[in-house]
């Protein structure tokens, strides 16, 4: 399988960045700004994000976090 990035796994989850934070008790702006690369995701948040997305952590590309 080709690696995807976040927010194609969330949009091919078929969740907003709402319903994704909601779920990982996080705030939207969090999830914005994994998607973006803002801020790194920390991992005990992209098992999470697995979890619920139905991908596991080798099919997922995190953006480099812009400085």
């Amino acid at each position: 399988m080709a690696k995807i990035s976040l927010k194609a796994a969330r949009v091919a989850a078929n969740m907003t960045q709402k319903e994704l934070a909601e779920k990982l008790d996080v705030s939207r702006e969090s999830v914005i700004n994994w998607e973006t690369g803002k801020t790194p995701m920390k991992m005990v948040y992209l098992y999470a994000f697995c979890h619920v997305t139905g991908f596991s952590e080798n099919d997922i590309i995190l953006p480099e976090v812009s400085t």
